[in-house]
């Protein structure tokens, strides 16, 4: 299928970004940055991972002029990669959550563990963290490579895919149950309306005091 122009613009950009998927531009993803800078003009120079040669392939690809990074997004850093203090974690899992490209593996009240190969360095799983057990330290691996972009860009996809499927089957189970629920009122409330009218009749039936 051929794209329209527009569309296939907002592709390639989306394949020049660096699918850290880190939100510091301001947008939920690569992709919806992407899509802001082709539909609604937004500057290039919002991504701090794509630091000053990604601003470039951004101006190459639209057409601007190139412009520093803007600092109120952030700072052009070298790779971090996360790390979890196995000692403090207390598998709560909500670094688990937070992570978007599934890079961090555990179960619940278990410890977890980062694949370093697969961690974009976005920081997400920070926050989160109730007892600070994550750190991020400068990456002990090779830079980030348009490979790992692409792998990444993958995981997030895949993992959107799966968190979409699995929010249709709860909205599926919810509204069966919703359905049992509904019936059980509707029997509760005609219950109801029958015992009321016996107790009415009742009232009628009794000789006055």
């Amino acid at each position: 299928m051929t794209l329209n122009p527009q569309t296939a613009l907002i592709e390639r950009i989306n394949q020049a970004l660096p699918q850290t998927q880190c939100t510091q531009c301001g947008f939920s993803g690569c992709k919806p940055y992407a899509s802001a800078i082709v539909e609604n003009n937004e500057p290039i120079n919002q991504c701090p991972p794509g630091g000053a040669q990604g601003i470039a392939t951004l101006a190459q690809l639209t057409g601007r002029a190139v412009v520093p990074l803007n600092p109120d997004y952030g700072q052009e850093l070298p790779l971090a990669v996360a790390l979890i203090v196995e000692a403090d974690c207390i598998g709560c899992t909500k670094c688990i959550q937070a992570c978007p490209v599934d890079a961090i593996v555990g179960a619940n009240k278990l410890m977890h563990t980062v694949l370093a190969d697969l961690c974009t360095g976005c920081g997400l799983c920070v926050p989160p963290c109730p007892v600070d057990c994550i750190e991020m330290p400068a990456a002990v691996r090779a830079p980030w490579s348009n490979l790992d972009a692409q792998r990444a860009k993958i995981a997030f996809e895949q993992r959107n895919a799966r968190l979409a499927q699995e929010a249709a089957s709860h909205a599926t189970s919810s509204a069966s149950s919703v359905s049992t629920s509904e019936v059980t009122d509707d029997t509760s409330s005609k219950q109801s309306l029958v015992l009321a009218a016996l107790e009415r009749a009742r009232a009628r039936r009794k000789p006055s005091e």
